[in-house]
């Protein structure tokens, strides 16, 4: 290896780094030529053995030739590197003539879309609306509505409670309370917001959304009842939904009733979804009873009032043909996109 003259050392050099095709072996022919080991280096050992005047001028040429072959390195290193970045960007590049790809684009929820109708014929009818606390106290949620403790109405909702005695309000009626406690009289108002019970199947959620309406003047009568709801179930289904009343009971309410309409589906012939029967209960109503109103420091002598209560959910239901409560809380796009 110490035998080949200088200049055969370069010429091999430099057509070693032309030949090269990625920085790796760049890197192998610097270490061959310039590395500890080199050939050059072992040049440089035999320096000693040279006469005293030819050291200086040997030691020089052997210094140029690395000069020589460390720029021919980095002039490859950057051809090398230029062609790796090319390479790269040639990988990356966009292929316009490819269909673009669509973003999914976002829709208001059933949900929305209900409370957006409510609040627009309910303001068209002269309701102001009004919104409470979810987390409630035991006054606001029963004892305020005519429901004492141990009254058979608290069991047939099984309530969530905290360990300081508020609960989750279990219906938007406590926002009626709050409302007749503060307001001028008379009043027309709708509560619309989310309400929890312990319920959870195809018909029912842990959590869902309710809409109560009350109003109260001194000549207001169930004849107003009838009319509001006759015109708020048709102003929101079809003018040609029919309306039904079927005696019930309330402990807020007296006298009470609960409100079926027409099936949506076969228009009261008879059918899967209606059971047969061309009907679909939608709701419960009455007189707002006269305990609540004194509770309210409300003179009953003077005023009377009405009011009716509805899930929205289940209003959305009929609305759009659903069978399944769950899947409104659900959150699958391809359900939601139909909206």
């Amino acid at each position: 290896m110490t035998t080949l003259p200088l200049e055969e050392i370069l010429k091999q050099a430099k057509s070693a780094i032309e030949s090269t095709v990625d920085l790796k072996s760049l890197e192998d022919c610097r270490v061959r030529y310039l590395g500890k080991k080199a050939l050059l280096s072992e040049h440089l050992k035999t320096l000693g053995q040279l006469p005293v005047e030819k050291r200086p001028v040997v030691g020089q040429q052997i210094n140029e030739m690395k000069q020589t072959i460390q720029h021919l390195i980095e002039k490859q290193a950057d051809v090398l590197t230029q062609k790796k970045i090319t390479a790269e960007l040639a990988k990356e590049s966009i292929d316009i003539t490819l269909p673009g790809r669509s973003l999914n684009s976002g829709s208001i929820h059933p949900i929305t879309h209900t409370c957006n109708t409510l609040r627009d014929i309910f303001t068209q009818m002269g309701f102001i609306f009004m919104e409470g606390p979810e987390i409630e106290d035991d006054n606001h949620n029963f004892t305020a509505l005519n429901i004492p403790p141990f009254h058979p109405a608290r069991a047939m909702q099984d309530t969530f409670y905290f360990p300081n005695g508020t609960l989750l309000r279990t219906q938007t009626s406590t926002v009626q309370i709050r409302a007749m406690k503060t307001m001028p009289l008379p009043l027309r108002m709708v509560a619309m917001g989310r309400v929890y019970r312990r319920d959870f199947d195809l018909t029912h959620t842990p959590m869902f959304h309710q809409l109560e309406c009350l109003m109260i003047d001194e000549t207001v009568s169930f004849a107003n009842l009838k009319g509001v709801l006759t015109q708020f179930l048709q102003a929101f289904f079809t003018l040609k939904t029919a309306i039904r009343f079927r005696p019930s009971y309330f402990p807020f309410t007296e006298p009470s009733a609960e409100v079926d309409i027409s099936c949506l589906n076969c228009e009261g012939k008879g059918c899967r979804i209606c059971k047969q029967s061309g009907w679909l209960e939608i709701l419960g109503c009455g007189m707002v009873h006269p305990n609540v109103l004194k509770g309210a420091h409300i003179d009953t002598k003077r005023y009377r009032g009405f009011a009716f209560g509805v899930g929205i959910d289940r209003l959305t239901l009929l609305k759009y043909g659903m069978s399944d409560l769950r899947t409104l809380f659900e959150n699958d796009l391809r359900f939601l996109q139909q909206f």
